[in-house]
C-alpha cells in the first residue's frame, strides 16, 4: 500500500466539513432520540454531489493502483460508487437485493434490527484475484458491508478497502471491518 498519499487528518477534516455542510440532519427519525442523515440534500445538489464524490475519490486515492473492480452495495452505493468507479478507470459491479439480479447468483445473508435480509451478486461478476474496493452511502451497525465482503470473498475476490460518505461511530461497524482498510468521509460519533 502507498500509505505516504494518505489524506493528512488536516485535509480529511476539511472534506468532513465541506460534505457534512450538504447533509441534512433530521432530529427525532426515524424514532425520538435518533438524529437521521439525509443524503438526498447531498445529491439534489450539483456543488455537494461533486463535493461528495470528489471527497471519496481522495479518501481512497492511496488506494487507486490497488483497486481491480469497484463495487456497490443496492442502492445508495451505486449513487457513490458508479462515478468513483468511472473516475478511477476501473469497472463496477453492483451488489443487490435478492431476486434482482438476472443471472446465476451467489447470496448472504445478514441480520438487521427486526430479522434479516439477503443480498446477491453475480456469479461471473467478480474473479478470483480480483482486488475489490467496496462503496456504500454509510456505516452504521457493519451488518450490510460485512455481508457483501463475505459474497466478495465466496467468490475468490479480495476486499481491499471499504468506503463510506457517512459513519455512525456510536453504532460501531467499523469494528466488524477491523481486517480492511476503512475511510470514511463524514464521521458522526451518535448513533
Amino acid at each position: 500500500m502507498q500509505e505516504h498519499l494518505k489524506l493528512t487528518e488536516e485535509k480529511k477534516n476539511e472534506w468532513a466539513r465541506k460534505v457534512d455542510s450538504y447533509v441534512r440532519s433530521i432530529p427525532d427519525f426515524p424514532e425520538k432520540g435518533i438524529i437521521f442523515r439525509d443524503i438526498t440534500t447531498v445529491t439534489q445538489n450539483p456543488e455537494g454531489l461533486q463535493t461528495a464524490i470528489d471527497a471519496l475519490e481522495a479518501h481512497v486515492e492511496w488506494l487507486k493502483d490497488e483497486i481491480d473492480v469497484v463495487v456497490g452495495l443496492e442502492s445508495r452505493g451505486f449513487i457513490f460508487g458508479m462515478p468513483v468507479a468511472r473516475d478511477l478507470h476501473k469497472g463496477f459491479v453492483p451488489i443487490r437485493k435478492k431476486g434482482k439480479l438476472p443471472c446465476e447468483t451467489v447470496s448472504q445473508t445478514y441480520d438487521l434490527e427486526y430479522g434479516s435480509a439477503e443480498i446477491e451478486i453475480h456469479t461471473d461478476s467478480i474473479r478470483p484475484g480480483q482486488k475489490v474496493l467496496l462503496v456504500d452511502d454509510l456505516i452504521a451497525t457493519g451488518g450490510t458491508i460485512e455481508a457483501g465482503i463475505r459474497l466478495i470473498e465466496k467468490l475468490g475476490g479480495e476486499v481491499v478497502g471499504c468506503l463510506f460518505l457517512i459513519e455512525l461511530a456510536g453504532l460501531q461497524g467499523r469494528e466488524k471491518l477491523s481486517d480492511y482498510p476503512v475511510e470514511s468521509v463524514v464521521i458522526y460519533e451518535g448513533k
